[in-house]
């Protein structure tokens, strides 16, 4: 007597090739994978213009809904533009639907939604774009939308300047001294 064992499906995350989202949503939508790619309105960074298009709310990310079936996975992998398997040694690592159904809504809801990662109070950051690029500093706060003020350590004293979001990044922990 042969027992079998019922197949559940869940959400993993799939890491695509850069600016591939699309390319593999189509592709695994050809293949009849339940996949979701989470887009948002964003205004374009030209100076000249004033559009806005659909971008990913991840970028470089997508979900997939699978069985945790080796063949139904390698088969996902095949697609064109996928990296791989979000997870650890032991495989991919399953996203819950409760997850899946907030993110939902959320793109679902005529609202901005704001991504990445914060910053916290005294994290080393350095300014990458602008006159002031190569400058490192301690995050001190965030200033309005999408500023943050930077604190500048010289001569004992630190002087605080007010710079674009999109102008600095953190500096790992592994890289300070």
């Amino acid at each position: 007597m042969a027992i079998y064992k019922e197949i559940t499906y869940s959400w993993y995350v799939i890491h695509t090739k850069s600016r591939f989202e699309n390319v593999v949503y189509d592709g695994l939508v050809k293949k009849r994978v339940e996949v979701f790619s989470p887009l948002i309105t964003v205004k374009s960074k030209r100076l000249d213009r004033k559009l806005f298009y659909k971008a990913p709310l991840f970028p470089g990310y997508i979900f997939v809904n699978t069985s945790s079936n080796p063949a139904d996975q390698l088969n996902i992998l095949k697609t064109t533009g996928v990296v791989r398997f979000i997870g650890n040694s032991r495989g991919a690592i399953a996203v819950s639907e409760r997850n899946i159904e907030s993110l939902k809504i959320m793109v679902s809801a005529d609202k901005k939604i704001e991504t990445g990662t914060g910053f916290n109070a005294k994290d080393k950051i350095i300014v990458i774009n602008g006159i002031l690029k190569g400058v490192e500093g301690y995050f001190a706060s965030y200033s309005g939308e999408d500023r943050v003020v930077v604190n500048i350590e010289t001569l004992g004293q630190f002087a605080a300047v007010n710079i674009n979001r999109d102008d600095v990044e953190l500096i790992p922990k592994s890289l300070i001294k």
